[in-house]
């Protein structure tokens, strides 16, 4: 069974690639651009409107900021107690494939002509690219789906109080946004001291058994895919400062 990533270039795609290779091989890491700082925010103004965008720039240039800055002794704790591993990626297995959904990376799948393509933090990937192979897309979202689309979604499930739906979600990948059939889900608790940052490294931790339990499904034809009935789907976007503060102090999430 070929297996390649499609992924992004952030730290949690190397922490999936090593949390896989050493049972599994991946053949190829496609690693794809993010979609510039421009059309993200003119892409947010549209959808949620530019004072909200703002906050939201607010939040990240600044509270983000001081909580990577505050954090760095638990964020070494966490990986180390999670057994995130945040080594490169060989440089022979990578490709670099500009946008997800470019012609390069187009053509590059229908080369590798790979079974299973594992995404990890790429943009929104367009039908172009999902039907120009047999491969199945399989994405890990550190969020629990349908609830909690988008992104941060443990943070959210804290900031509703909603405990019990702090985990993460394995599925299928189709042209919505989070909205492919679930395969498996995990769910966790954290601790006092965790924060915005933490958060996601529980989540990570979780996905990769369930990615090793969804290629083992698939090699033995036994994959098996579900969606929830009765459950509110809703898509979260980024904290702004304002909402972050009143949730801290009110809910005390960090």
């Amino acid at each position: 069974m070929k297996i390649i990533m499609l992924a992004g270039k952030g730290n949690s795609t190397r922490y999936i690639y090593n949390g896989l290779a050493s049972e599994i091989t991946i053949s190829t890491v496609l690693l794809t651009d993010s979609v510039s700082s421009k059309k993200l925010l003119q892409r947010r103004i549209k959808k949620i409107g530019f004072l909200t965008v703002l906050n939201q720039l607010v939040f990240q240039l600044g509270i983000s900021k001081l909580l990577a800055y505050t954090s760095r002794r638990i964020l070494a704790n966490r990986k180390q107690e999670l057994g995130l591993i945040e080594s490169s990626i060989p440089r022979d297995k990578i490709i670099e494939v500009g946008s997800v959904n470019s012609r390069k990376c187009k053509n590059l799948i229908q080369k590798l002509n790979p079974d299973v393509i594992i995404v990890n933090g790429t943009a929104i990937i367009s039908k172009n690219i999902l039907q120009c192979t047999n491969a199945i897309f399989i994405n890990t979202h550190v969020g629990i789906t349908p609830q909690y689309r988008g992104v941060h979604g443990g943070y959210w499930a804290l900031r509703n109080q909603d405990v019990n739906n702090f985990g993460v979600t394995v599925h299928k990948v189709d042209t919505g946004i989070d909205t492919g059939d679930i395969i498996y889900q995990n769910t966790c608790t954290v601790q006092k001291e965790d924060n915005f940052l933490t958060y996601p490294l529980y989540q990570y931790a979780l996905a990769i058994p369930l990615l090793k339990q969804t290629l083992e499904d698939i090699k033995g034809n036994k994959l098996k895919t579900f969606k929830k009935q009765g459950v509110q789907s809703k898509l979260y976007y980024h904290p702004t400062f304002i909402g972050y503060i009143i949730g801290r102090i009110k809910n005390g999430v960090k």
